[in-house]
């Protein structure tokens, strides 16, 4: 959803792009999303990777798999918080996917977070969530990191985001602003059971500051709940996969941009 939005500027040949991950874990986002480029789109493309990890185990293992597969370890900055210690201060990157940590406090970093969100240059003026969930944080970092020629973020959250906080209150305030300043391109609703540890549904979003003429003003909302394949096995709370072809039924949804069952197209307003 990230990529094949801008398949037409990832072509051609001497082209350089970015692709960064603030909760970068183990890597696997970075590196699955640079594969799939070279092997879908452009295989001659350049791709640097850049992300940062607050765990001090996965940022070692981070590293030292960056160093296994010639990679620039020195891209992977940490271990420490994104949200308190930007350590990409200033710099803007084309491609970001991440997966922040869910209904996450981040009391430990609140009066940081508060000192910036006084700064009309700052991440979070426009306001912050409730403490006992920074999932929002994250895709405020994310924006203030477009680049102003046009960057595309994919970024995957539990249903809080969409709905918590009344109007007025820090998080309708995130979300008006990003509809008003029309980054919100698509959300897309995942099957439940999908991960090992929990059986919650998750959301694609995807953000970002060159919308095709086509989408200008416009959010569309994709069901993917039924795009699955039920597991023989269960493996803890995981249940459903997505496969190549389910994957490929909610990718083309989202590229005919049309309404049908499983996708609702409205104005920002």
């Amino acid at each position: 959803l990230v990529f094949e939005g801008d398949r037409e500027d990832l072509q051609g040949k001497g082209k350089i792009r970015s692709i960064y991950d603030p909760c970068i874990g183990t890597g696997g986002m970075v590196t699955i999303g640079k594969q799939w480029v070279l092997e879908n789109i452009n295989p001659n493309i350049k791709i640097n990777l850049f992300g940062q990890e607050l765990n001090d185990t996965t940022y070692s293992i981070c590293k030292s798999d960056f160093l296994i597969t010639g990679e620039d370890p020195e891209n992977i900055k940490g271990p420490s918080s994104t949200l308190s210690d930007d350590q990409y201060q200033g710099k803007k990157f084309d491609y970001m996917i991440v997966n922040p940590p869910y209904g996450v406090s981040w009391k430990s970093e609140k009066e940081f977070v508060k000192n910036e969100e006084g700064d009309p240059n700052g991440r979070f003026f426009v306001g912050t969530p409730r403490v006992s969930d920074g999932s929002l944080l994250f895709l405020q970092h994310l924006i203030h990191k477009m680049e102003p020629s046009g960057s595309r973020i994919g970024i995957v959250f539990n249903g809080s985001p969409l709905f918590t906080g009344d109007s007025g209150s820090g998080e309708s305030e995130i979300r008006k602003w990003i509809i008003e300043n029309d980054w919100l391109e698509t959300i897309v609703q995942l099957p439940d059971r999908m991960f090992f540890n929990t059986g919650i549904t998750t959301y694609l979003w995807i953000v970002t500051n060159k919308k095709k003429s086509n989408r200008k003003g416009k959010v569309q909302l994709i069901d993917g709940s039924n795009h699955f394949q039920s597991m023989r096995k269960n493996l803890g709370d995981k249940g459903k996969e997505i496969t190549p072809e389910n994957r490929d039924q909610i990718l083309s949804i989202y590229l005919n941009f049309e309404e049908n069952e499983s996708c609702k197209i409205f104005d920002n307003e």
